[in-house]
């Protein structure tokens, strides 16, 4: 199955939100001997489906996805851990004769697999209670712009109100001397010398796929036709029992998935049903950017159109070529 290469196979169906990554990636488990593996940092979490977009259970169950439904919403998930069950299930399937197919959106997820992750300082419970404690005196936009005096480029990337990763970007530089730029830095320069002796993070032969419509208002409109169609479907009784426990709250990274930190504002009186679907159509549509700006900097990405007739054997010739199906 590898052919010529001495590393196994592998295949990346990367695209922006709403593109058609799951249809094409499920025709292609059909005719190759492919297994899915979920990239995405939303269907980790149960209970979160009609706002994920996440496959009906009649999919999954016929075309299971690994890493799909394997957190409580209550949980936190980091690219660490996504590339630790990342490897792990690739190694399986690789152990099993077939190619690992990996499909989503979450594309810091791909570049912690292809790139591994700069090694970070681990979490210091005294750093944190004292940033948590100057954040309740200052408020949250003060420790903004103290990070925005050590580390521009996070500060540019982190909102004032995701207290979260402002937390960490702080920590980060508290424990350690170095801001988190510097230390993906460090990682960057090691991955650069590490391709260049010809050694790699990833194990594997990988051909890299990417799907999205060639005009970008098709997908626009594709977004605020899908976010209607959830809001249909019952995407704010989802959120409402999600709002029945008590160890649930805004500031989670399961809530503040894109649309769900909408609906709970709405839910929290703080916007109209009307403001809440639009700004949830917006932040869905400055996701779609956000991964088009990372796919755009991917090397030896082989584009498809969402609207083309054909993909599939499009998909089946490219990976052909680069010796994926030898």
């Amino acid at each position: 199955m590898t052919g010529s290469n001495a590393l196994p196979p592998a295949i990346f169906l990367m695209g922006p939100t709403a593109a058609g990554k799951t249809d094409l990636a499920i025709e292609l488990s059909k005719v190759l001997p492919c297994e899915l593996i979920s990239v995405d940092s939303a269907l980790v979490y149960r209970g979160m489906d009609i706002g994920t977009a996440k496959p009906s259970r009649d999919i999954l169950a016929k075309h299971p996805h690994q890493l799909i439904d394997i957190l409580d919403p209550a949980q936190s998930y980091s690219a660490a851990d996504f590339r630790t069950d990342a490897l792990k299930a690739m190694a399986e399937i690789t152990a099993r004769g077939n190619i690992p197919l990996l499909v989503g959106g979450t594309m810091l997820y791909y570049k912690a697999l292809t790139d591994g992750l700069a090694d970070m300082p681990a979490a210091d419970p005294e750093v944190r209670a004292q940033l948590e404690e100057e954040a309740q005196r200052l408020g949250w936009q003060a420790l903004h712009e103290q990070l925005a005096a050590i580390d521009p480029e996070s500060a540019a990337r982190i909102h004032p109100n995701d207290p979260q990763r402002l937390t960490r970007a702080l920590e980060v530089y508290r424990v350690s001397g170095l801001s988190m730029t510097a230390h993906r830095l460090k990682q960057s320069e090691q991955s650069t010398k590490a391709a260049a002796s010809g050694s790699s993070q990833l194990p594997y032969t990988v051909a890299n796929l990417a799907i999205a419509p060639a005009n970008r208002q098709v997908l626009h409109e594709r977004i605020a036709q899908r976010f209607g169609q959830m809001l249909e479907q019952g995407f704010i009784d989802e959120v409402l029992a999600l709002r029945t426990r008590s160890d649930l709250h805004a500031g989670l990274p399961s809530i503040r998935a894109v649309g769900y930190r909408q609906v709970w504002d709405y839910l929290d009186g703080k916007l109209s049903q009307a403001e809440m679907k639009e700004r949830g159509i917006i932040a869905t549509r400055q996701l779609a950017k956000r991964q088009f700006t990372w796919l755009r900097g991917w090397d030896d990405l082989h584009w498809l159109d969402s609207l083309a007739c054909d993909n599939l054997p499009r998909a089946l010739k490219y990976l052909g070529s680069v010796s994926i199906l030898s």
